[in-house]
């Protein structure tokens, strides 16, 4: 964004990349936390899980400070687990499980007062949440070998293979799924909420292997935090580096006996437990990090398109879209003003007063005092 619009525009750029992947951070590891503790034994009251969650948030931490060749590891075993426990749940389902008919997933039905239309767009909402964090492997890019094609491959494919493990569990739990309403109000035995999901693998499976299928969703789920917070970790030390964070002094510094950015990875766990607890709305968290996610993509495509032919536009060595890249473009950009829209629509309202809130606080801050004293970061070429 600083490339080709200017440093103001790199400096709202990190700061909803931030927010954004705060708000994941958040969303991911309570959703873990949710699923951990029934699966404990544990009563799924707020007070519990957020205690289980700050647990998972303080793995997380110590891991990203102290193990940087675990963590490597790490996610290299993540992408296993979430293929192969996928498919173990899916083919559970399909093989054990007593299930719809295969037409059932093809079905429509809806309980809302409002129209099926509407009902099919608001679904989309959960499939663009899971959308999002692919920019992971661009915060990784000074770690990585050949960057210039590396990163954006690591990105469009997991994309792609979200998209096929994903529908494929949702197909499954879909077939397994016998009664709507007991799934979406399920309860433990002290009557607090369960996650649908929770309900729908041990209604279907049994107990036991239900359980076990709750766990290799939490596990997953467990390794999906773990590189978010490297993620969003990289992403303060790099801002903080161009000198555009408060206290930037502090936040990018780096172990030198662990070669760790450890107060940028201690500032994204703080701030994601302080995120959700003090909000308490789990939708809205999502919410925002999928709108804030989605304006920092969103904000040097639309630069690059205005910048293209402009004496700030260089073409891109090593990795393009060709002759493509116009069209798919402008389409990302149509796509991000219409489900950053519908996101905030009835009952999102609050979603869509605390981005606003967060813009507006940005925009004064930037105003009042950023713009004179942020200088940009250190433009190379490329």
């Amino acid at each position: 964004s600083a490339i080709l619009g200017g440093k103001s525009w790199g400096w709202f750029t990190a700061w909803f990349n931030i927010v954004g992947l705060t708000a994941a951070t958040a969303a991911i590891d309570y959703g873990c936390a949710q699923f951990i503790t029934p699966l404990a034994g544990l009563p799924s009251d707020r007070r519990t899980v957020s205690t289980v969650y700050a647990a998972i948030l303080l793995s997380h931490g110590l891991i990203n400070h102290y193990g940087i060749r675990l963590v490597a590891r790490l996610n290299d075993c993540s992408v296993a687990v979430h293929i192969a426990g996928v498919l173990l749940i899916v083919g559970a389902i399909l093989i054990f499980a007593p299930k719809q008919p295969v037409s059932f997933f093809f079905a429509t039905a809806t309980q809302s007062e409002h129209s099926y239309g509407w009902a099919f767009i608001l679904g989309l909402l959960q499939a663009q949440w899971t959308m999002t964090g692919f920019d992971a492997s661009a915060h990784a890019s000074e770690e990585t070998v050949d960057p210039r094609r590396r990163v954006p491959w690591g990105m469009v494919m997991s994309v792609a293979v979200s998209a096929v493990v994903g529908y494929l569990l949702l197909f499954a739990l879909t077939l397994a799924l016998r009664d709507i309403p007991s799934a979406l109000h399920a309860t433990d035995s002290q009557g607090n909420h369960v996650p649908a999901v929770v309900e729908i693998l041990e209604h279907s499976l049994g107990s036991r292997a239900g359980s076990l299928a709750t766990a290799l969703a939490a596990t997953a789920m467990w390794f999906c935090g773990l590189s978010t917070i490297t993620s969003n970790s990289r992403a303060v030390y790099a801002f903080a580096r161009d000198a555009g964070m408060p206290l930037s002094s502090l936040w990018r510094r780096v172990s030198p006996k662990h070669g760790t950015p450890a107060p940028a990875i201690w500032f994204s766990v703080v701030t994601a437990f302080a995120a959700l607890v003090s909000s308490g709305a789990y939708s809205v968290v999502t919410s925002i990090s999928t709108i804030a996610l989605y304006f920092s993509y969103t904000i040097p495509i639309w630069l690059k398109v205005r910048a293209r032919g402009s004496s700030r536009w260089r073409p891109f060595a090593g990795w393009n879209l060709g002759r493509h890249s116009r069209w798919i473009n402008v389409a990302a950009i149509v796509w991000t003003v219409f489900i950053s829209a519908i996101l905030v629509m009835p009952p999102n309202e609050l979603s869509g007063e605390t981005i606003l809130g967060i813009s507006a606080l940005l925009a004064s801050w930037y105003a009042l005092g950023e713009r004179k004293r942020y200088r940009g970061p250190a433009v190379r070429a490329f």
